[in-house]
Parts: C-alpha cells; structure tokens; sequence
C-alpha cells in the first residue's frame, strides 16, 4: 500500500528575476531634481555666452565702455552694428558668397553623394566593391596638403569660387551613412518598380528618395553646415580679398583685428565700437546653423542611427 502523507504538492518552482542596473531603476525625487538642476546648468553654460554674444552686438559705444568690454546686461537696443555691416562692404560681399557657396556645394555634393550610395546599395552595379574599397581606402590615407595644393594650381582653380567647393565637395562617411539606408529599403519595392519597366534613375527619385528624407536632411545639413562655417581652403587658395567668405572676414576682424573694409574710418572716429562689430559678425556667422537646426532636428535621431545601423 502507498503511504498517504500530508504534505502539500509543492507547485512549479519561481526563479528570482534577476536585479536590474541601477541606472534601469524608477529615480528618486532627489535624483530628477539632481538631473533637472545638471540640465538647467548645462542650459546655462551654452545660452550665457551666446547671450552676451547677441547683447554686446546691439549695444551702443557708451554701454560697451561702460561694461569695459563684454555687455551682460543690456541698456538700450542699437542696430547700428548690423546696419553697418549691411551696408554694402566687405561683410556684405563676404556673407553673399558663403550663401552662394554653401547652396551650390551643398547641391552638388548631394547630388554626387546620392548617386554614388545608391549605386553601391546595388550589390549587382559594375565594380561597385572595388570603388567601395577605394573609398575607404581615402578615409584612412591621404596625399597630403602639398599633393593637393599643386593639384588645385594646376587645374587652374586658385582664385576661383571652385576651390571652395571641389576639393571638399565629397564626404565618403556621408556616403557610407547613405548606403547603409539604401540598402535598408525592401528589395521588394524596388524589383517591382523594374517590374513595371522603371529605370533606376526612376527607382532612385520615386521610391528610394521619398522613403530617405530623413537620412538625407541629415546628410544636407552636414554639407551645408560644412560649407558654412569652411574657412581653411579659402585661406588657401583664395588671393583677392573681395572673395573671401564670412568666416574668413571674421577671423580678419576677431583674431587679427583688421576692421572691414568700409569700417575703419567708422571705428577710429568713434562712431561704431570695434568690438560690437566683432560680436555682429559672430551673430551673421551662427544665425544660419541656429535657424536650420531646428528644423532637422526631428530627422536627427532616425537618419544617423538607421543609416548607420543598416547596411
């Protein structure tokens, strides 16, 4: 016979989840407080001196001597900085050719981009793994800045708007971040275009594109922001004054305190405080970044990490 006990059937057996990170756990109300407070302060260090950028520009001879230098607080509004600046001279010239520059090179360097990502999404495009190679080959060696120098001259491109643009019009990284989104898309989609007889260029504008807005807000804003602030290869290749762009006045006017054409006589009688214009340039030189980057921003995040997940 079986002995009958009185124990109790013991159920299925619970494992203990295991103990989550710290920084996985619900915070504490000191711990949102203490990373409220980091923000605020971070807030802080990056708007106060952009604030006293902004309040030096428009503040009058008086204020600035008054403050002995940078405004904090402001006495009265003047925009005779910017109107100065405005007025026809050299920053004048120098901010309608970084315009210039930046949307013709933005343009072509997008185009160029594009088209060569796309053709090296396709694993079936003519020798597309040796120019895929020979791409990475430039990221790693270089001819250095002599080699180029002299390639520029003999191309005849010194004293040309094309020396701003062609010898950085390509980013092999912003290439690789648009292939790796390419190559993300459904094959379907694109085997059935073919299907109904489009071709690739076709593929390309009407399926590949609309489905990569955000990747290519991101890469637009790279190169743009990339022929914006570039001052290097004016320095170089650039001779004539008349052409430089407004990163390079600037660095004339903040560095080596060479006041704008059409302002010095302004500066030495009085009229207009050096240093107001120095901060006016700065504002000309930021506002663009500050005014596009908003609006790119909700692509930021989705362009960068699935172009570079991918692929």
């Amino acid at each position: 016979m079986t002995a009958v006990t009185d124990r109790p059937v013991r159920g299925p057996r619970r494992w203990a989840a295991p103990p989550r990170p710290v920084w996985e756990e619900k915070p504490t109300g000191a711990g949102l407080a203490g990373k409220g407070l980091v923000l605020v302060l971070a807030c802080l260090a990056i708007l106060f001196p952009l604030w006293i950028v902004v309040v030096t520009s428009l503040s009058s001879r008086k204020t600035i001597d008054e403050a002995g230098g940078l405004v904090m607080v402001p006495k009265g509004i003047t925009f005779i900085a910017y109107e100065e600046l405005l007025s026809g001279g050299q920053v004048t010239r120098a901010a309608i050719v970084s315009i210039l520059v930046t949307l013709v090179g933005t343009l072509f360097s997008m185009t160029v981009s594009v088209l060569c990502a796309y053709g090296l999404s396709r694993t079936g495009s003519l020798g597309h793994r040796w120019i895929l190679m020979t791409l990475l080959a430039t990221m790693f060696f270089s001819a250095g800045l002599i080699p180029t120098y002299l390639l520029v001259q003999t191309l005849g491109l010194t004293d040309t708007y094309l020396a701003l643009i062609l010898p950085s019009a390509v980013s092999v990284f912003n290439i690789l971040v648009l292939r790796g989104f390419f190559m993300g898309i459904s094959p379907e989609l694109i085997d059935s275009a073919r299907i109904d007889g489009a071709g690739d260029l076709r593929i390309l504008w009407r399926i590949v594109m609309p489905l990569s807005r955000a990747v290519l807000a991101v890469i637009t804003l790279f190169y743009a922001v990339g022929y914006w602030s570039a001052w290097f290869n004016a320095s170089l290749y650039l001779n004539d004054q008349n052409m430089l762009p407004l990163q390079n006045v600037m660095i004339q006017l903040v560095q080596k305190q060479e006041a704008p054409v059409g302002l010095a006589q302004s500066i030495k009688t009085g009229q207009l405080s050096g240093l107001a214009v120095q901060m006016a340039v700065m504002v000309m030189a930021l506002l663009p970044v500050a005014v596009l980057s908003p609006f790119v921003q909700k692509h930021f995040r989705k362009g960068m990490l699935t172009g570079a997940v991918k692929g």
